[in-house]
């Protein structure tokens, strides 16, 4: 498996999770982002990254609160939203950068 540096540099978008187990709204996401993942294929990336057992990536990316979602490309971040987000909404989202 990739690492998360290489993930995240390459040129194809990767739709990062930010996580806790104990969030109610996180789990909620769960079924979206299988979704989503199931749809999209192979033109993106979605990983979920747990913000209390990786706290330098979280803290790497300014992350506040649980479910923020990011897309990067490239090394760059090309958007961001926290909360929970629909499936055809963060598709939408996605396609713009795959």
């Amino acid at each position: 498996m990739s690492s998360f540096k290489d993930l995240i540099n390459s040129g194809k978008p990767v739709l990062v999770d930010f996580s806790a187990e104990w969030c109610g709204p996180c789990k909620m996401m769960a079924p979206i982002l299988e979704q989503v993942k199931h749809q999209i294929g192979d033109k993106a990336v979605v990983i979920k990254v747990d913000v209390d057992k990786n706290p330098s990536a979280s803290g790497a990316y300014g992350i506040r609160s649980v479910p923020t979602l990011l897309i990067i490309k490239n090394g760059e971040e090309k958007w961001r939203q926290a909360g929970v987000i629909q499936a055809p909404d963060l598709l939408r989202v996605l396609n713009l950068y795959a």
